[in-house]
């Protein structure tokens, strides 16, 4: 699929990875990135991709990613602006990090991963991601129906993509009861959706970064980064977003990649 002229979504947009999509897919030559975020970031993306290429391509959108009238809203936005989007790459995500069940050694009592925070974490890296892709499979279908056209031909080339972020975490890892379950989800989800939606000629598939140079990730700090992750990667440094923005654009440019790319610069955790 061609990235060249075509409209793209990224939640996220406003740092770390979805950030570094939203600058690549406008050096490749979308005509419409909408850069959606909750913070104010969005519009300081928005303005350095639009200052990098030379062109009014970017377009900020703050708002709450699990909100349905939001996504919808910006959706109707962005096909009324640029056309129908025909990307999508859900990247906004939120780590709660706690074991599962934790034993405080006075009392005896074991505390348990709390509820309302496994849910949070679930609607936000796994609700959301999915219906931001569902919501731009159905305006494809509709636009196909408006224009006659039934199940899809590989003569028609692909007529659109998503990409889901996944993480090494959806291996299992110790802290992570929430964002683990989650991101494996997503594996679930695409493979399902992958299924569904080539009816109507949408690909869709699921990046696994590694530790990646993010805000989220420093969020842990620089103890924690040299001493338990780095020595077990075998780059031995952190991986750039730009490095995973690389990645997603190749998923989407071929169309004989399909499921699941792993981009955890040689990640080898200890038992």
């Amino acid at each position: 699929m061609e990235i060249t002229s075509k409209v793209a979504i990224v939640t996220g947009g406003g740092s770390g990875i979805g950030e570094a999509v939203c600058q690549e897919l406008a050096r490749r030559g979308a005509k419409g990135v909408a850069v959606v975020d909750r913070s104010e970031t969005a519009r300081e993306t928005a303005a350095r991709v639009n200052d990098s290429i030379g062109q009014p391509v970017a377009e900020a959108y703050v708002g709450d990613a699990t909100d349905t009238t939001f996504r919808r809203d910006v959706y109707d936005q962005v096909s009324e602006k640029f056309g129908l989007p025909r990307i999508c790459v859900p990247a906004a995500g939120i780590t709660r990090d706690s074991l599962a069940v934790k034993l405080d050694k006075t009392s005896g009592r074991a505390m348990i991963y709390p509820l309302e925070t496994f849910r949070l974490v679930m609607e936000v890296d796994l609700v959301a991601p999915v219906y931001w892709a569902l919501e731009m499979v159905a305006r494809i279908a509709e636009d196909r129906r408006k224009r006659g056209l039934g199940r899809w031909e590989p003569q028609e080339h692909i007529q659109g993509t998503v990409i889901f972020i996944g993480s090494i975490s959806s291996l299992g890892n110790k802290g992570q009861i929430a964002y683990a379950a989650a991101k494996s989800g997503l594996e679930g989800a695409a493979a399902t959706l992958m299924a569904e939606a080539i009816f109507y000629g949408v690909r869709c598939g699921v990046i696994h970064p590694g530790f990646t140079d993010t805000p989220m990730v420093r969020a842990m700090g620089d103890e924690m980064i040299n001493e338990k992750i780095l020595p077990c990667t075998q780059l031995r440094r952190l991986i750039t977003p730009q490095e995973i923005a690389d990645a997603i654009c190749f998923m989407i440019s071929n169309s004989a990649v399909s499921g699941e790319l792993w981009a955890d610069a040689g990640w080898h955790p200890s038992a």
